[in-house]
């Protein structure tokens, strides 16, 4: 079983749901007066779990889209991102959720923002399921925050690695000896 390859469980499905009502909520007091067309845009594939569990507990009217972006290969940024899947939606004058699973390096929502600006969007801000700011290589932050991790290889809830571990209804600690 899957769930063998880890060294803990570092957050629980509940906790998880509880973090995505608490940011929900947040949300919606943040754009309660959002006239722009608030566009949630999740970052394939990672994002996917975060995501279909957040937006349930948003009651704003939204749209949804997806990105996919690669920056990584097995544990290592490449340094730079390359765009498989860009925007299906026009992003001119809305106002955009960036729905990340992690933010470590920085390195992708920071090209991400600032592509999407010069492709006309009015606002952009970024809600990550995780957090790794001892990874950070540029200055940038998430606006909202689900959970701060310790710079520990994470798996579950959508992260992976090398396209494994996605489906664990939880985040936990990958063992040092499988990567």
């Amino acid at each position: 079983m899957i769930k063998d390859d880890l060294k803990k469980i570092l957050i629980s499905e509940e906790q998880i749901r509880q973090r995505c009502f608490e940011l929900g909520r947040q949300l919606d007091h943040d754009y309660a007066d959002n006239h722009n067309g608030l566009l949630f845009v999740g970052i394939l594939k990672g994002s996917v779990p975060f995501m279909a569990e957040l937006i349930k507990r948003v009651t704003l009217d939204i749209e949804i889209d997806f990105m996919a972006v690669s920056s990584y290969s097995g544990t290592e940024t490449l340094g730079d991102i390359k765009i498989i899947k860009d925007l299906e939606h026009s992003i001119q004058g809305r106002d955009l959720v960036l729905v990340e699973d992690i933010v470590d390096t920085g390195i992708t929502i920071k090209a991400l923002k600032t592509l999407l600006y010069n492709k006309g969007a009015h606002d952009v801000k970024v809600v990550s399921l995780l957090d790794k700011p001892s990874r950070r290589q540029v200055d940038v932050k998430a606006d909202y925050i689900g959970f701060e991790v310790e710079n520990e290889f994470v798996v579950g809830f959508g992260l992976d690695y090398n396209q494994k571990y996605r489906n664990l209804p939880y985040v936990g600690v990958l063992k040092e000896e499988l990567y």
